[in-house]
């Protein structure tokens, strides 16, 4: 399988020119190339092959006055900015045609020099890495990287990002060999919150670290600061890139929270079981800062790959599922609970509850992980329904589904 290995770039003040100039002319070759393909597709439904448009935009275009300083950067990198656009055209087809997976994606859009993250790809021709750690690329030089482990394999290519911090990185291309990690004998389901980021079906918590909040009064300083600063001026500049890197901090700590307690999970655990939460619509309710903060997606993404890669098991449930509403002991339905409420107790069997722990656990038995100690599957038997319940579809309440989506911490 590809990975991505991300190091920390420290180019030189020249090398840092070099790579904006490189990250403007591949913006204005995606442009160019995106502006011939609308105009050709308005006119008469046609669409220019990439070998034409490369010899428009990059072979043709270095001739003129006006396009003159594209010859100034590597080639290899404006061709793989025509190589991305081309991607995203047969990405925006594919969702139109319904090939693609998931939500449906729009057309690709102009590129902007005032983007917060910009990136530029090189190919094997156009970047080395030389024995002394340096990164060489085409044109611009042997950059020192920060290396903090070692390369799998020989990457394919590599991406420069500078975020909006000013800071730059490479981002490799590697081939990497699945590594099966020895049986683990357990298995865990996971409820995602807000009071607690994660709890397990085996009752483990894990409290929510809450960076962006814990950061907030410095960056109420910092963006009161921006705000007083008169456009267009160098404070101002200056103003936003602390802001920036604040930001980059907060998100950096959250990369590696989520980093070490996914890693954690999948190293302790056969199979992990989460809930398909509907964190787009979540983000549109008054906890939205607070969700976005958690980054459940990012979590939830890190277990799904790294179980791939270690040979585990990952399985992510329907969201309508009611894992709030059923007793994990007796499986009977007990209903739609308000969010203080955080223990009950079940009417049919006595069993009492902590909400949370009992949605892990029903998140793991609805995956079909759940297993008794000779080694056979178990799920609770079926129940009927309420006369009020029977025959309704999830998708006909949806204040109920959105009710039990919502943290509940």
């Amino acid at each position: 399988m590809q990975l991505r290995y991300s190091f920390r770039l420290e180019p030189t003040p020249g090398q840092r020119m070099a790579l904006a100039k490189v990250l403007g002319c591949a913006r204005v070759v995606f442009n160019d190339g995106l502006a011939l393909r609308r105009t050709a597709w308005e006119t008469d439904k046609s669409r220019i092959a990439m070998g034409e448009l490369a010899r428009r935009v990059i072979t043709t275009a270095k001739q003129t006055p006006e396009r003159g300083w594209l010859a100034e950067v590597s080639v290899d990198a404006l061709q793989s900015a025509l190589r991305d656009l081309d991607a995203a055209y047969a990405g925006f087809f594919a969702s139109m045609t319904g090939k693609r997976k998931g939500p449906r994606i729009g057309p690709p859009r102009f590129k902007s020099k005032r983007d917060h993250r910009q990136s530029v790809r090189f190919s094997k021709n156009g970047f080395r890495l030389r024995d002394n750690g340096r990164l060489y690329l085409a044109k611009i030089g042997d950059v020192r990287v920060r290396w903090s482990r070692a390369l799998p394999s020989v990457p394919s290519s590599v991406t420069v990002v500078r975020d909006a911090a000013g800071r730059f990185f490479a981002s490799f291309v590697v081939e990497v060999a699945p590594v099966v990690l020895p049986e683990a004998k357990s298995a865990v389901g996971i409820d995602l919150g807000l009071g607690h980021f994660a709890v397990l079906s085996d009752g483990t918590k894990v409290d929510s670290p809450r960076f962006l909040r814990r950061a907030e009064k410095r960056l109420k300083k910092a963006q009161q600061s921006l705000s007083r600063k008169a456009k267009g001026s160098k404070n101002r500049a200056k103003a936003r890139v602390r802001v920036a890197r604040l930001h980059g901090k907060v998100a950096d700590a959250r990369r590696e929270f989520h980093h070490q307690l996914s890693t954690k999970v999948i190293r302790e655990n056969q199979a992990v079981a989460v809930e398909d939460l509907a964190v787009k619509g979540l983000a549109r309710t008054t906890l939205a800062k607070s969700i976005h903060d958690a980054g459940w997606t990012q979590f939830v993404a890190m277990l799904e790959y790294k179980a791939a890669l270690y040979g585990r098991t990952f399985v992510r449930i329907g969201r309508f599922e009611p894992t709030s509403q059923v007793c994990s002991t007796c499986g009977v339905k007990d209903g739609p609970k308000p969010l203080n409420v955080r223990h009950w107790t079940c009417l049919a069997c006595g069993a009492s509850h902590d909400r949370d722990v009992n949605a892990a656990i029903n998140i793991k038995t609805a995956a079909g992980l759940a297993v008794t100690a000779c080694g056979a599957q178990i799920r609770p038997g079926p129940v009927p329904a309420q006369r009020d319940e029977t025959g309704t579809h999830p998708k006909s309440r949806p204040s109920d589904g959105l009710r039990r989506e919502i943290p509940s911490h």
